[in-house]
């Protein structure tokens, strides 16, 4: 009997997020003293991960197309934490595969973008090294580990929203008491779904934005005991479960009224969040019928979504003040792994 080759090729995707309402919670040391909640939407734009077994003299390289890198070392110690590709470096030390290999990328949004990529891109890295290994994780397993690939093997702050999306699919609501996740997925009235995506406006500032940065200074007022800031986190927390209200009744008008204070206070959190390009395109969405938008993640760049009466005329909008329109469509389908 001949016996069955065992695969060389490796190949995972996961989708990325809307933060409808609610981001900021997710995130210590604010989850693990008050709790959080989070409204989300996982959205057709995927990550990307192809793992091709082979190399010589078991070679590494690791290839981020979406950021244009690429690193080669001769084996897993050359793999340091920090640096260059320090996500796809940390999702290797994690889960480590034996012999040489060729780890590959992409992306379908800009990097930077504010849609959960990053998180997404872990997530869809942890499904395709643990299908490797012959590892079968569960859903919330898949996002735990890729958190933990992201905050603590590569270093780069947040909260577990993006991952949770990225592994589940779908519209959920999340609440955090770290270290524990709750999980309550949203059905939505399909009519009401279908046109919540037809009013729903994503765009790219052109922009490219790093959240670290931002999410370590506003973490670091709470922690000093900032009223605003703290008051401001509270605020969403309670915008995030008026927005999951909003969703079960099918009220697209409240969503946006939602999305609009959202924003408001994410600025009370830091005011840096909103850049001068931002601003154009939100006047120029409102003056085309916007009922409400805000930052997708942690803003500085990055894209804005909004709810418009008239997509298309928003869109004409936004294209004229220089921002890219990226699609819409809702990803029930959260991480595979193949």
């Amino acid at each position: 009997m001949r016996r069955r080759e065992l695969p060389t090729e490796f190949q995972s995707t996961a989708p990325l997020r809307l933060d409808f309402a609610g981001a900021w919670t997710d995130v210590p040391p604010f989850s693990a003293r008050e709790g959080g909640a989070v409204v989300n939407a996982a959205i057709g734009l995927r990550a990307h991960v192809r793992l091709t077994l082979g190399g010589t003299g078991g070679l590494l390289r690791l290839v981020s197309e979406e950021l244009g890198e690429t690193l080669e070392c001769a084996n897993a110690g050359g793999l340091e934490p920090g640096g260059k590709l320090a996500l796809l470096k940390g999702a290797v030390r994690m889960f480590p595969v034996l012999g040489g290999f060729t780890l590959t990328t992409r992306c379908d949004a800009p990097p930077g973008s504010g849609l959960g990529s990053s998180g997404a891109l872990g997530v869809a890295l942890v499904a395709a090294l643990a299908r490797a290994r012959q590892d079968r994780l569960a859903e919330r397993d898949l996002a735990d580990q890729a958190w933990q690939v992201e905050t603590v093997e590569a270093g780069i702050p947040g909260g577990k929203q993006d991952q949770y999306a990225a592994a589940l699919g779908g519209f959920q609501k999340l609440t955090f008491r770290d270290p524990d996740v709750g999980v309550e997925p949203l059905t939505l009235d399909a009519a009401f779904a279908e046109a919540l995506q037809r009013h729903t406006l994503l765009c790219y500032t052109n922009t490219t934005r790093v959240s670290g940065k931002t999410i370590a200074r506003v973490m670091q007022a709470y922690e000093d005991g900032d009223r605003d800031v703290a008051g401001a986190l509270r605020a969403l927390r309670e915008i995030a479960e008026r927005m999951a209200d909003a969703l079960r009744a099918a009220d697209l008008a409240r969503v946006g009224a939602l999305l609009a204070d959202n924003w408001a206070q994410q600025l009370a959190l830091d005011a840096g969040m909103r850049t001068a390009d931002m601003a154009r395109l939100e006047q120029a969405v409102a003056a085309a019928g916007g009922m409400g938008g805000k930052a997708a993640g942690a803003g500085a760049g990055g894209c804005m979504f909004f709810i418009a009466r008239d997509a298309t005329a928003a869109a004409d909008a936004a294209r004229d003040v220089g921002a890219t329109v990226l699609p819409v469509a809702w990803a029930s389908e959260g991480a595979r792994a193949w």
